[in-house]
């Protein structure tokens, strides 16, 4: 499926210096308002089938221009409420509650516009990281683009995400060996990066990377919200020079948001509570305390 585009100008290298950002076309701003999601479960023996409840009314709002972080640990429901708001899961009595973009349902033609990066890399083994890119800019890119500036897209990506290194490495899998971890989670993004998306959601993208790369990676994506994208992501444990480049942080803790507004307001709004660490640490190592349970000393 083609995705409609326009002509932007040659970024950057992610970091932030010098790189120029072309204006999304059409912005999105999503507002979620008390969402609810249950799934069913089996009963065991001849007991009925019940409900769980993994999301329980959860609430925020992104607009373009803004990164927000999910924060929380492992089954505080971070994964399935970016799915929700990526409209992989369809509206039914299962779930409920107020999702909108630009004021409006989810809709075909913003699936079109939409990038989504799964925590688990699908790629084809056997292919370079060049076919890779190349490959899916010749099939997702508009027919309006020639084949070299598809070709140029892709350049500019492996460029953007430090992928020029291993340009001609093969992905790998668990029989071939090939570029690592890290390398993979960066062409799964760059994928997706492609297509220029309004609205980017990607599912633990820092996962498994060095923390340098993972600042690469962290300031490429904010680098795009300068141009109006609305970004946003699920991540389980930013150091703190990465917790503070995200606009807003959404913190769940057994489905339920315990705090969501601006990742700077976070420290001061759980001491005025009588939540406070004793010493300085990492804001997401304490709000995963507080997410977990764990009351710091104070």
């Amino acid at each position: 499926m083609e995705t409609e585009m326009e002509p932007q100008p040659k970024r950057g290298t992610g970091d932030g210096r010098g790189s120029t950002v072309a204006r999304v076309r059409r912005p999105v701003t999503l507002k979620f308002e008390d969402v609810v999601y249950r799934i069913k479960t089996k009963g065991k023996g001849k007991a009925k089938q019940g409900e769980r409840v993994i999301l329980k009314g959860v609430s925020g709002a992104v607009s373009p221009g803004e990164m927000l972080a999910m924060l929380g640990p492992s089954g505080s429901g971070k994964t399935t409420l970016l799915t929700v708001l990526g409209g992989r899961i369809g509206r039914t009595r299962l779930l409920t509650g107020s999702i909108t973009y630009n004021g409006k349902p989810f809709t075909n033609s913003l699936k079109r516009r939409t990038g989504f990066v799964t925590q688990d890399d699908v790629l084809y083994p056997h292919l370079t990281v060049t076919e890779t890119l190349v490959y899916t800019a010749l099939l997702r890119l508009p027919s309006t683009l020639s084949r070299q500036e598809k070709t140029a897209r892709a350049e500019a990506v492996m460029a953007q995400l430090g992928l020029t290194a291993c340009r001609s490495s093969i992905i790998g899998g668990p029989l071939v060996r090939g570029v690592s971890g890290g390398e993979r989670k960066r062409v799964s993004i760059g994928q997706e990066m492609l297509i220029d998306p309004s609205l980017l959601l990607l599912d633990e993208p820092t996962s498994g990377l060095d923390s340098t790369i993972a600042g690469r990676i962290v300031s490429t994506l904010w680098d795009l919200t300068k141009g109006g994208k609305t970004v946003i992501m699920t991540i389980h444990q930013p150091s703190s020079r990465l917790f503070y480049m995200f606009h807003k942080v959404l913190l769940l803790s057994d489905g339920n948001s315990i705090y969501f507004g601006k990742g700077s307001d976070a420290m001061d709004y759980f001491a005025s509570v009588g939540y406070a660490p004793t010493v300085p640490m990492n804001p997401a190592d304490f709000l995963l305390d507080l997410a977990n349970g764990t009351r710091p000393l104070h």
